[in-house]
């Protein structure tokens, strides 16, 4: 069973409201390469994480899931693509989901453009709360402009320093992935009027799946074919970040000196030898150790909302996040 079919979430009203974003701004004409890009690019797959995440908050509510919940959700989808296609180019990854990313389609300018197009249209959608009763809504505005562009920076300013400390690879990891998934929980909730209480412990939860979701990918990176993971297996070490498993694996004097050799100008023989390396080593082990750490984070927490019906799925969405293979 899919995620959203477990969740009972209908993903085509979702999916509408991504679209609604793009054909109901008049100022974008419908056949433009800015419109059918956007419109291209979220229509290519993905699970919809973030969506899903807004309306599970937003059962923890005294009202029932309305228009606005589903507009915060599609909000939410589009943060994210748009930091996917900024992300692809800070990378130079040539691959996304398995298909030609969207600045090898279109050029990096134009991909830039549509990306901050993205982040804009989504400042000027929330824009319309202006209530101290709708003030929570911003905090998706803040993340988009703050946050994101804060972790996309510092992945780009630490490519290949092996001096990283895991105090600002966690940093990082929570401004990139974290804290958005965080914040569409809590946003969720605080739309169906819940608690502040109930949405900070949501937004706690929501935090501690992120960063064992950046873990597992980090690891992922390490241990999945390239068609699983729809782009070059060892892409993180090819393009200079320095996940987790390669800081654990830094601390061991026999292999420090051969991933320290990587950098911009390394042949494909000599990453690979690298990747062999960590993988034969006890660092995948150590980094999933820290992954579990943050689910059980999580799922404290899903006792502590045990009074909801809704921390089903709760522990619907920890499961997954704990199962995850791609």
């Amino acid at each position: 069973m899919k995620l959203h079919e477990a969740l009972n979430i209908d993903l085509n009203e979702i999916n509408r409201e991504i679209k609604n974003l793009v054909t109901h701004d008049k100022d974008v004409p419908k056949k433009s390469q800015l419109a059918q890009s956007i419109l291209e690019l979220t229509g290519s797959g993905g699970k919809r994480l973030r969506p899903l995440m807004v309306i599970v908050g937003s059962r923890f509510g005294l009202r029932p899931e309305g228009r606005r919940t589903l507009q915060l959700s599609a909000a939410a989808e589009f943060i994210h693509v748009a930091s996917l296609i900024h992300d692809d180019i800070i990378d130079n990854a040539e691959l996304r989901r398995g298909e030609p990313a969207l600045h090898i389609k279109t050029g990096i300018l134009s991909a830039v453009h549509i990306g901050n197009y993205m982040s804009a249209r989504i400042i000027e959608l929330l824009s319309k709360y202006t209530g101290d009763k709708d003030r929570y809504v911003h905090d998706l505005s803040s993340v988009a402009t703050a946050q994101l562009c804060l972790g996309e920076y510092q992945q780009l300013e630490h490519a290949f320093d092996y001096n990283l400390t895991l105090e600002q690879y966690l940093e990082k990891s929570r401004n990139k992935t974290a804290l958005l998934m965080a914040t569409c929980l809590r946003v969720g909730a605080l739309s169906a009027e819940s608690s502040a209480e109930t949405a900070q412990l949501l937004y706690d939860f929501g935090e501690a799946l992120g960063m064992s979701f950046q873990i597992q990918d980090d690891i992922l990176d390490f241990t999945q074919s390239a068609d699983v993971l729809g782009k070059p297996a060892g892409s993180d070490l090819r393009h200079g970040q320095v996940t987790l498993p390669v800081l654990f694996a830094l601390q061991d004097a026999e292999l420090a000196p051969a991933i320290r050799r990587i950098g911009p100008g390394s042949s494909p023989a000599d990453i690979e030898q690298v990747l062999e390396l960590v993988k034969g080593s006890d660092a995948l082990a150590r980094s999933e150790a820290v992954s579990q750490d943050y689910l059980a984070r999580a799922a404290a927490i899903v006792e502590q909302l045990s009074s909801f019906p809704a921390h089903d799925d709760l522990k619907t969405l920890l499961q997954y996040f704990a199962g995850r293979d791609r």
